[in-house]
């Protein structure tokens, strides 16, 4: 494919079949609905399958029965359609199911506007399952990033058996910019890691020195069980404290202790720079701008955009904002990601720049905030 116009929706749609997706399950929602339009063009000729269910309940339902069965697997909805994912998230994080979830946000709450984009999603995404496990949450911040961190998705959801969230926004997935698929820098593909057919399987027992149990397909020639309840490392329903402990502490670490591995950002580093601004998402696009019109400047800055939100990336923060006096937070919220840089920058000064209104953060308001 040469240089080629697409938006970011089409570029997630591309992304995951390159990343081998050959599942995809959805019901119609703006801004999410060209993601399930770009996938109902290319599975098929694929070998794939696309299917619209008779709602969000059933399309993500159907993706996990397939990634169960050994396929990689995408949905794509909105904020109203994570709300009704809820149940089945958990079900995929408890049970170790990967399904990669696009989320192009809108202005919420509830159906709030449909035309409209925001990044209002950001904590409930993180915290939208019972139990509170964690997922991983990728921002991209262009058509580019839409293309590359979809195949992140899919191999960090194969490595961690997990789901992975895309938190689009519908200003990204809506918006054309050219781009040229063969000329990126893709990351290698991964797949999920299959069990020794020489060796007796237990379901989610994990082999010495990983945290991630190995695979095999329901519906093959060895007994697979699957439950949702609480289990231990045989798949079997338990209500013994060490076996729980074991695995609630296992489904926290085999992510949080290794996000230092897929942290993905952007860093502008400027020189005697007192403030830092740390933001994701479309916002990005804004505080580049404003750092940028700093550049020679007696008041400059320097720009960190965060791609990987969760897991929270502790050490590249910290480290990012090592040198600075000043932290500035910019999110198209009322603020929700600066709560966890207040928590791990203590005694740092940290101002927020933020709207929740269906208009974007502009230049001139985050200039006005690093003036002030």
């Amino acid at each position: 494919m040469a240089l080629t116009l697409l938006e970011g929706n089409e570029a997630i749609g591309w992304g995951a079949l390159d990343a081998g997706c050959r599942f995809f399950a959805g019901y119609p929602i703006t801004p999410a609905t060209t993601v399930y339009n770009t996938m109902l063009r290319l599975l098929p000729p694929s070998g794939g399958i696309c299917l619209q269910g008779e709602d969000e309940i059933a399309s993500i339902g159907f993706c996990l029965g397939a990634s169960m069965a050994g396929l990689k697997t995408m949905t794509a909805t909105s904020g109203p359609g994570i709300s009704l994912y809820s149940e089945q998230i958990s079900f995929a994080v408890g049970s170790e199911i990967p399904i990669v979830i696009v989320d192009v946000q809108r202005l919420g709450p509830s159906t709030g506007s449909a035309t409209k984009g925001a990044d209002g999603d950001i904590q409930f995404l993180r915290w939208g399952n019972s139990g509170g496990q964690p997922v991983i949450v990728l921002a991209p911040v262009d058509v580019k990033d839409c293309y590359i961190l979809t195949r992140h998705a899919f191999n960090l959801a194969e490595i961690y058996r997990c789901p992975v969230f895309i938190a689009a926004n519908k200003e990204i997935s809506m918006t054309r910019e050219t781009l040229d698929l063969d000329g990126l820098n893709k990351p290698e593909i991964r797949n999920r890691k299959t069990a020794d057919p020489d060796r007796p399987f237990l379901p989610f027992a994990t082999p010495e020195g990983r945290l991630t149990p190995d695979f095999l397909p329901i519906g093959g020639d060895r007994l697979v069980r699957q439950t949702s309840s609480t289990h231990g490392p045989d798949g079997y329903i338990t209500t013994d404290p060490a076996l729980i402990g074991q695995t609630q502490e296992r489904l926290m670490k085999k992510l949080e202790s290794a996000v230092d591995g897929f942290t993905f950002f952007d860093e502008e580093t400027v020189p005697d720079a007192d403030t830092l601004v740390i933001t994701y998402g479309v916002s990005g696009r804004a505080a580049r701008d404003a750092v940028r019109s700093l550049s020679g400047t007696d008041r400059p800055a320097s720009l960190l955009v965060l791609k990987t939100l969760w897991p929270v990336p502790e050490k590249r923060i910290q480290e990012a904002a090592a040198g600075y006096e000043r932290i500035v937070v910019v999110e198209m919220n009322l603020g929700q990601y600066v709560r966890e840089i207040q928590r791990l920058l203590p005694g740092k000064d940290i101002s927020f720049v933020g709207r929740m209104d269906g208009e974007l953060v502009k230049p001139g308001e985050i200039l006005e905030v690093i003036h002030g």
